[in-house]
């Protein structure tokens, strides 16, 4: 699996396998006992569980402890103010998924000024440079998953046929790294194919933007959002209408896993590897804490993930057996195929 995207600054990607700690560096890590705070724009998703999984473990096993987990709740104010307190408290490093750009720029930028180690999750805010005001990002190829949503959802659309876009109507990398892919590839590969674009300015709106732009675009024939919290959203929507759409989206939540392995509207997702990339991350600071600048970006690929790779893609993913109600999701499609 390649990486075919680049960081916000045009670099080239790392991979996160790539990041490790010598013998020297993990010694001196597990004398130090640093300290690190999280600050997630949610804790609540599964990808968030799953990173912040990851961190804890790949800190823990150098000595390294999590002091604090913070849940801005999708709210850039929270934030910055979350990113001050954590400041005067001085921890050694902060891990952090800025939300937004401008807005939450200069609260990020006083951490490392204020000589903490700052790692970024998936978004460098505007103004910001590796090395002046931050570590490293570390993130998935965004730009691949894109690609991946629109290789999916392609088939599901017929000649000259219109293709929705749900995208997020906040300024953040990583969803319009996705949103950016997915139009490249149609361009390149489905020329034929008209493209139709709804926003959601928050998550909880997400269900009814899907609604108004098949309200407005009657032909609408398949759906790609950015990631599947508002993809989830705008399922539910469908379903109380009776509305049967193919829908592809990023990520292997648990509730998109079961609408996939059903048969619903989810037809494929882009997966990314969160466990990982919460390691990477945690790596990625110690190699700052103990003296070593890791690279400025680190990402992982993306997994295709349809009806026939699922239970795989989920162990891969959630480092998990697949639960009991994907299982019986599974089994009752294959019945219900006989």
């Amino acid at each position: 699996m390649s990486i075919t995207g680049l960081g916000p600054h045009g670099e080239r990607a790392v991979p996160g396998e790539q990041v490790r700690l010598s013998e020297a560096e993990a010694a001196l890590a597990h004398e130090r006992h640093f300290t690190v705070a999280v600050v997630l724009h949610t804790t609540t998703s599964d990808w968030s569980k799953q990173e912040l999984a990851g961190i804890v473990s790949g800190l823990g096993r150098y000595s390294a402890a999590v002091v604090e987990v913070v849940d801005c709740g999708f709210d850039s104010a929270n934030q910055v103010q979350a990113l001050a307190r954590l400041t005067a408290e001085r921890p050694d490093a902060i891990i952090s998924i800025p939300i937004g750009n401008s807005a939450v720029a200069e609260a990020h930028r006083a951490v490392s000024r204020a000589g903490i180690r700052l790692v970024l999750l998936d978004n460098a805010p505007t103004g910001l440079l590796p090395s002046t005001d931050y570590v490293s990002v570390v993130s998935a190829d965004n730009f691949g998953l894109g690609a991946i949503g629109a290789a999916l959802l392609s088939p599901h659309i017929p000649p000259h046929g219109t293709a929705g876009i749900l995208a997020y109507g906040v300024d953040f990398y990583a969803t319009h790294e996705r949103e950016i892919a997915f139009r490249k590839w149609m361009s390149s590969n489905r020329p034929d194919i008209r493209l139709a674009r709804a926003k959601f300015p928050e998550i909880g709106r997400a269900g009814e933007a899907a609604l108004q732009l098949l309200e407005g675009q009657a032909a609408v024939s398949g759906l790609f959002s950015v990631w599947d919290v508002p993809a989830m959203q705008a399922v539910e929507r469908f379903k109380e209408r009776g509305i049967r759409l193919p829908v592809t989206t990023i990520d292997l939540g648990n509730q998109a896993v079961l609408d996939l392995a059903g048969g619903d509207n989810i037809i494929g997702i882009g997966a990314q590897r969160p466990f990982e990339q919460g390691v990477a991350a945690a790596h990625s600071a110690l190699l700052a804490l103990v003296g070593r600048a890791p690279p400025p970006w680190i990402a992982l690929p993306g997994l295709a993930v349809t009806k026939e790779n699922i239970l795989a893609a989920y162990q891969v993913v959630w480092h998990a057996p697949a639960p009991f109600d994907l299982l019986q999701q599974l089994k009752r499609r294959k019945a219900g195929e006989e």
